[in-house]
């Protein structure tokens, strides 16, 4: 059945693309869930071991001890003005924002155009890879590390924070991957990924050493795994220096045009994902033109 599927794509490609597009449209819609909740999730969980830590002093207190669920599923998504529950159609991706003039259908309370943006950006990053790597085990291995670094972008803006729930699956994704032959040796893959999580675990404790400050967090340590063990330590200081570039140019231009201090933590992990997923598509291209740069 799998090698019919894949047959039928190789040899009608619009197919492929058709596909590739539609369900990046769907995960764009459940993305904007996990970069809403996830955190949510992580609070809860937090609050709840402070919980259990201080039971006793908690003991005689009003707090309450137990919450509803509240995970990726439960509870159904609803308006955040009114907790009006979202009808099905109104969650169509792009087409249902665009229905509802981005406005709750019940209070008319405006819906922000992130919610379509990030699953327009998920469909067409989806369809970059696609149309780049034609098909393959590896263009559905990238579309699906695509997804998780929509997702850690995101959530990295709002919360200067790369989820452990997102990174270490993807980290053993790639691993696993590795042992199937679909990308390098698994034994390159392992050393990429202790390289790629030394090399700015490093800088951290460098950095933390001579100014007495954090200058990055451990999801960015373990984001740079998955690259190295996605594709070999010997693409990590092309990643290492396109994430600094791009940071320094987003950062200093988002910083100007919101009249932010130049103090202001910006998070790192956005950078890192842009650089990773160029360094995917294009990172042997970039190298060569590199080579030939320098040495003719």
């Amino acid at each position: 059945m799998y090698s019919e599927v894949l047959n039928l794509m190789q040899s009608q490609p619009w197919f492929f693309i058709t596909t590739v597009f539609l369900v990046s449209l769907a995960i764009g819609s459940f993305l904007n869930v996990v970069i809403y909740r996830i955190p949510k999730i992580m609070q809860n969980q937090w609050q709840s071991e402070c919980r259990l830590l201080l039971a006793d002093e908690l003991a005689d207190s009003s707090q309450p001890q137990q919450s509803a669920p509240f995970n990726l599923i439960t509870p159904s998504s609803t308006c955040p003005k009114c907790n009006t529950k979202i009808k099905p159609w109104h969650n169509i991706p792009i087409l249902g924002w665009v229905f509802l003039g981005g406005k709750c259908a019940s209070c008319k309370a405006p819906i922000s155009v992130r919610y379509p943006a990030i699953e327009a950006l998920t469909a067409l990053m989806s369809l970059v890879v696609a149309w780049q790597l034609g098909v393959s085990e590896l263009t559905l291995l990238y579309i699906a590390v695509t997804w998780a670094l929509v997702a850690l972008t995101f959530i990295d803006i709002d919360h200067m924070l790369l989820p452990d729930q997102i990174t270490l699956p993807l980290l053993w994704l790639v691993l696993m991957v590795s042992v199937f032959g679909i990308t390098i040796e698994p034994s390159e893959a392992l050393i990429g990924a202790a390289v790629g999580y030394l090399s700015l675990w490093s800088v951290y404790w460098l950095f933390k050493l001579v100014t007495g400050k954090e200058g990055m967090g451990y999801g960015d340590f373990k984001l740079m795994a998955v690259f190295g063990a996605l594709l070999g330590w010997q693409a990590l200081p092309m990643i290492i220096l396109l994430s600094s570039v791009v940071g320094a140019v987003l950062g200093i231009t988002l910083l100007t045009i919101q009249g932010r201090d130049k103090a202001t933590p910006i998070p790192f992990g956005p950078y890192i994902a842009i650089a990773g997923w160029i360094a995917m598509l294009w990172g042997e291209q970039i190298q060569s033109a590199y080579m030939s740069a320098v040495f003719g």
